[in-house]
């Protein structure tokens, strides 16, 4: 829906919306769904397989989840989140789905509109967030069914367009029209704002004659919120949730990008602000000379566009893939089944349990797998090391290093790991503990490793060693939100620390934060954020003796 019309006029005070969610991915999504009304109730035809949790369902059964006590449901359970509400959501839907087994969900879902609360997402593109720029034809990490949003079947979606029927892995193509299709099967769209670009989120507070607020008037040149679309939002209409905790509120600017590409800015006053941004807005660098050359890239989808402009073929030098995750190893995949040279550079060892890859069923996973042997069978042979003394610690030393170019990588002739039967691409060569020294102009590559240098004359480079969420928009970088606040927010090391149950930030009240920003990378996992988020914000709402009419629009 459109936030904005090209006409718009300036308010002097732009609207007040009780949530803006700030992403539109499946974190988005599954939150917009609560917030509309939808209700979780305890499916009594049905049977959790955990009894004391059933036991624990079955007490306050006319309840719906989210008016329960969620530490209480948690309580005992575990999985593979450190959310411990992420886990509890996971179990109602996916009953244990990490012993194979494919259960039921034990909920049901009922609209009850007094119950929706207003809110608005703001997404830069259409629903489905970072989705729409994955490569199509991969397979996901996660199930298709794990990656489906409660009260729409993954499979009733793409029944008939499955390309195997005996896989349940999706693309992410499947995915992402997956959840444009729910927004608009749930009838969530009017929540929705495309094309919007979040440029500064601040707090100010309310005075107390509610005739303006501290640090918070707009001035005329940063425009308005027009009419148009934003039914319920009127100025002065909804009263302040966090009135009472202070009457903090919070100011979002941005633009939205029109159709004739013109940038309309815009300025909301929000009482709750919901960071659903994922993690895949900044790739993590290497930090070494030459990285930004045209020839290295960040993403897998150049690897895509480079196979489709044919720009890449099997006479093409190798292609240099950096890093050793999932995202790593598509890459091998979609190189190697195109006939291209690999070179595989990673910094562990390939008996590291903390790779991925040991972490993951064989049976479920046999492509990953794959790689994973190679990895640890095709490992270049250092035939003549470097000493010390002569090793190149400058660029122009490393530069005619590079000139002595090894013609092809050699294979080491050891074990093959894992099922030997599995066939392997014979032009993919790892180099475990590895690490990547410069790149230079005339497309070679300096690799170190083992007290050696290597060089090698590649066509295309991929570093992909992780993702960074960016949140520019708060101050400082969002740094002061962390576990660790000296440090910059990341979703593995340091994740944004939030009350566990509510999903509410400890150093921001009335700002929560789900997803990847708070350590739940999978799908599977990220909806039980919005359930944290849904219940806090309803029973906040029902403390107060608010119930809100007209499917949303107001409060009485």
């Amino acid at each position: 829906m459109p936030l904005l019309e090209e006409t718009t006029l300036p308010q002097e005070h732009p609207p007040t919306v009780p949530v803006v969610i700030i992403g539109n991915g499946p974190s988005g999504i599954c939150l917009s769904y609560l917030l509309s009304g939808y209700k979780p109730y305890l499916d009594t035809a049905t049977v959790h397989p955990n009894p004391i949790l059933y036991r624990k369902l079955q007490e306050t059964k006319h309840l719906p989840i989210t008016e329960q006590d969620l530490e209480y449901l948690s309580e005992g359970l575990e999985g593979r989140s450190g959310n411990p509400v992420a886990v509890l959501f996971d179990t109602l839907l996916h009953p244990n789905a990490d012993f194979g087994y494919e259960f039921p969900p034990v909920l049901q879902w009922r609209r009850e509109k007094q119950q929706h609360i207003p809110h608005l997402v703001l997404g830069r593109a259409t629903p489905g967030g970072a989705w729409h720029a994955m490569e199509g034809s991969m397979l996901t990490i996660s199930l298709g069914i794990w990656m489906e949003l409660p009260g729409v079947n993954y499979r009733d979606l793409t029944n008939g367009k499955r390309r195997d029927v005996t896989s349940d892995r999706a693309t992410p193509e499947e995915i992402s029209s997956y959840y444009r299709n729910y927004v608009k099967l749930k009838g969530l769209q009017k929540n929705f704002v495309d094309n919007t670009y979040v440029t500064s989120v601040q707090k100010l507070c309310r005075g107390h004659d509610e005739e303006g607020l501290e640090n918070g008037h707009t001035d005329q040149g940063d425009g308005g919120v027009g009419e148009g679309g934003n039914e319920g939002f009127e100025r002065n209409q909804v009263e302040c949730l966090n009135k009472e905790v202070g009457g903090a509120l919070w100011e979002v600017r941005g633009y939205q990008q029109l159709q004739n590409d013109a940038h309309v800015p815009f300025s909301l006053f929000a009482e709750n602000v919901v960071l659903a941004t994922g993690a895949s807005d900044s790739p993590v660098r290497l930090g070494v000379e030459g990285e930004d050359l045209p020839f290295v890239f960040h993403s897998i989808s150049d690897l895509g566009l480079a196979l489709n402009r044919r720009t890449l073929d099997m006479k093409s030098d190798p292609v240099l893939v950096v890093g050793a995750g999932l995202s790593a190893a598509d890459a091998v995949l979609c190189a190697c089944n195109s006939n291209i040279r690999v070179l595989h550079v990673f910094r562990k060892n390939i008996d590291d349990q903390d790779l991925i890859f040991k972490q993951l069923p064989k049976t479920l996973y046999p492509e990953y797998h794959k790689v994973y042997n190679m990895m640890c069978s095709q490992t270049y042979i250092n035939v003549a090391a470097s000493s010390a003394s002569n090793r190149p610690q400058t660029v122009s030393i490393a530069s005619s290093v590079c000139a002595k170019m090894c013609p092809k990588p050699q294979l080491a002739a050891g074990n093959t790991a894992g099922n030997s039967s599995v066939s392997l691409f014979p032009d993919y060569t790892s180099f475990p503990e590895h690490c990547v020294v410069s790149f230079q102009s005339d497309m070679k590559c300096l690799l170190q490793g083992n007290n050696s240098l290597k060089a090698f004359k590649i066509s295309m480079v991929l570093v992909l060693i992780g993702t960074n969420p960016n949140l520019f928009f708060l101050k400082g970088q969002g740094q002061y939100l962390g576990q660790d606040p000296t440090k910059p927010i990341s979703c593995k090391q340091n994740p944004i620390d939030i009350h566990p149950y509510t999903f509410e930030c400890t150093k921001e009240p009335g700002l929560f934060a789900m997803g990847p920003l708070v350590g739940d990378n999978f799908v599977r996992f990220l909806k039980g954020g919005a359930l944290g988020i849904a219940s806090c914000l309803l029973k906040r709402l029902k403390k107060k003796g608010k119930l809100i009419s007209n499917g949303g629009n107001t409060f009485i």
